[in-house]
């Protein structure tokens, strides 16, 4: 096992060198200086002209990249054009907003998700499969922004029993534990319009491997030795379909960590994917790498975690290491 993570994590150290060079190269041909929104129109052009030269403006792009590179392994990514901070405070602190809303939503999603695929699968071709299918399809149709907006409508308006928009509420200042209830308000809309999605999206894949696991023979026998059909069906049964359900939990985290850009921006939460949708539209070359990195590295660690996670639930995949 620990020849198989070490040719694991090498080859994620050289995915990762691929996507910094591919995107650090793309985003340094693009044409226009993105420190003019940060000059003062009353400095003099030679002024101009000796600071960029001194930040390294004008080195060519393999210089520049690896001067970025030594940086960022220090944990610096730079320094942000828009926000006139250091790129990586800006990044956390938009990081942790998003993942306050992420992670619950991936926990409430993934319990829903796998316990009503389970028994769906158990009740195959039963009015309660088909109801579930056809709500299930509804959620993986419906658009995200779409949702939002009724949501925003219903329990925002026309109930007004929850905050519209935002992560707390800008006329009080509430502090101790009634921030936090403030909170908890303001994350309420933005967590059920992520789980939708998600938990459709997993229990369609857990119902799925389910009904196969549930017609092979091991199902049989071990109800065979005295195992009830509910006892078989929780045991091996969904021992059986992990790897599919662990295949789309892992799919799903760089998604939620990237930050649910359409959600945050309906709802006016601070979090990543407004950053990142912020950084593009004002050019900010610094942030936009740091973000872009953050998310390759969030999709390596899940894709090693995915290859960890088979062994754990078959080990038939460890010996064949």
């Amino acid at each position: 096992m620990g020849k198989f993570l070490a040719k694991r994590i090498g080859v994620s150290i050289i995915v990762l060198l691929g996507v910094s060079i591919t995107v650090f190269t793309l985003i340094h041909m693009q044409p226009g200086n993105p420190y003019l929104n940060m000059i003062d129109p009353n400095v003099p052009p030679e002024v101009v002209e000796q600071k960029l030269r001194e930040l390294g403006y004008y080195d060519p792009i393999p210089l520049q990249y690896l001067k970025w590179i030594g940086r960022a392994i220090c944990g610096d990514f730079g320094y942000s054009t828009q926000y006139k901070a250091p790129a990586f405070s800006i990044i956390t602190s938009a990081l942790k907003n998003t993942l306050l809303i992420s992670f619950v939503a991936f926990i409430l999603s993934s319990i829903f998700a796998i316990v009503i695929g389970v028994v769906t699968a158990a009740k195959s071709k039963t009015w309660i499969d088909y109801v579930v299918t056809f709500l299930s399809f509804i959620g993986i149709s419906i658009p995200t922004f779409f949702f939002g907006l009724l949501l925003v409508k219903w329990l925002g308006y026309d109930l007004a029993i929850l905050p519209s928009s935002g992560m707390v509420t800008l006329t009080e200042n509430y502090t101790g534990f009634a921030h936090i209830i403030d909170v908890i308000k303001h994350m309420i809309m933005p967590v059920m319009v992520l789980s939708l999605t998600q938990t459709a999206t997993l229990l369609r894949y857990t119902r799925s491997s389910m009904v196969d696991a549930l017609g092979q023979d091991y199902m049989r026998t071990a109800q065979a030795k005295g195992l009830t059909r509910n006892q078989a069906v929780w045991t091996h049964g969904l021992r059986n379909s992990m790897i599919s359900i662990i295949t789309v939990l892992c799919m799903q985290l760089p998604t939620l960590v990237s930050g649910a850009l359409i959600t945050e921006t309906v709802f006016v939460w601070p979090g990543i994917g407004t950053l990142n949708y912020n950084a593009i539209m004002n050019r900010d070359y610094m942030l936009i790498m740091g973000i872009t990195m953050l998310v390759a590295v969030v999709i390596v660690l899940t894709n090693l975690m995915a290859d960890v996670l088979y062994m754990a639930a078959d080990p038939r995949i460890r010996l064949e290491q």
